[in-house]
């Protein structure tokens, strides 16, 4: 208890979800709560149940997010922790995408064993459009250098702070049914470093987390590659979201004083090395 007494932290894409779990142990931690979404009911709910306070935020509307920073300071004059959680999976309204993704890995798995040769090919890349890449990359990477710039310019003027970004394992695995969405995680976990080394000597701490596959809403539209993804996870289940929200409290509380460029990935073991 109280590891955040008296911290502001603010929370992207804290309706629900991640960033809502994050939320709460903030919460319960102490702090004072700001979460922000394009959901504004569910925000708006939310940060009443924790006596905090909601925005509407589009991470990807770099003026809206200035707008947001803006009143933020106005009214709290500080800001301690910053979480760039806010974020899309690519499947929303792509159930195809879901099927065909186990379609082929069993094609590709009954090719291989019977003739040494794969002919079905899970063609994503090909098929992308402009505006499903762009999509991905302005909410994510983009919104999380928006949000990071502006959270920056209240932390400068005190000289310390914590910021942490979402990434995901596929950032480094890789994920074949999601070229976008792990281009836009490793460009976040690039960007965590870069920002650590330059705001080191402001003693503003910036780090990331790499979940694994949790179960939230996000990952509730998989279906059958969940099974995939258990065969694949040493420990043959799926987590849960107290699991990244306990290390964003590590990671933005004074026990981590001394970490920084780091990415820490509750994962199961589906990948072991960050």
């Amino acid at each position: 208890m109280n590891r955040l007494k008296n911290k502001v932290a603010l929370i992207t894409g804290g309706a629900k979800g991640l960033g809502a779990s994050i939320a709460q142990h903030f919460f319960n931690e102490g702090a004072k709560i700001i979460i922000c979404d394009i959901n504004i009911d569910n925000a708006s709910q939310r940060a009443k149940e924790l006596n905090g306070n909601a925005y509407y935020m589009d991470v990807s509307n770099s003026q809206n997010v200035q707008d947001v920073f803006l009143e933020v300071q106005s009214e709290f004059k500080q800001l301690d922790i910053l979480v760039n959680n806010a974020g899309i999976n690519g499947f929303e309204k792509r159930q195809d995408l879901l099927d065909e993704r186990i379609k082929i890995n069993n094609l590709q798995s009954k090719e291989f064993s019977e003739a040494g040769e794969i002919e079905s090919h899970f063609d994503v890349t090909v098929n992308m459009t402009d505006e499903e890449w762009m999509a991905m990359i302005s909410i994510h990477l983009n919104g999380t250098f928006f949000c990071t710039r502006e959270a920056l310019k209240i932390m400068n003027n005190v000289n310390k702070g914590s910021i942490i970004n979402m990434g995901s394992v596929l950032g480094t695995t890789g994920g074949p049914s999601s070229p976008h969405y792990s281009a836009a995680k490793a460009g976040i976990l690039g960007f965590t470093r870069a920002t650590a080394r330059e705001m080191a000597s402001r003693n503003i701490r910036v780090n990331a987390i790499a979940p694994g596959y949790i179960d939230t809403d996000m990952t509730s539209s998989l279906g059958d590659v969940k099974k995939l993804v258990k065969s694949s996870t040493p420990m043959k289940k799926f987590g849960d979201a107290e699991d990244i929200s306990w290390a964003a409290v590590y990671l933005a509380s004074e026990e981590a004083k001394f970490v920084t460029g780091q990415t820490l990935s509750p994962n199961g073991g589906f990948v072991m090395s960050q």
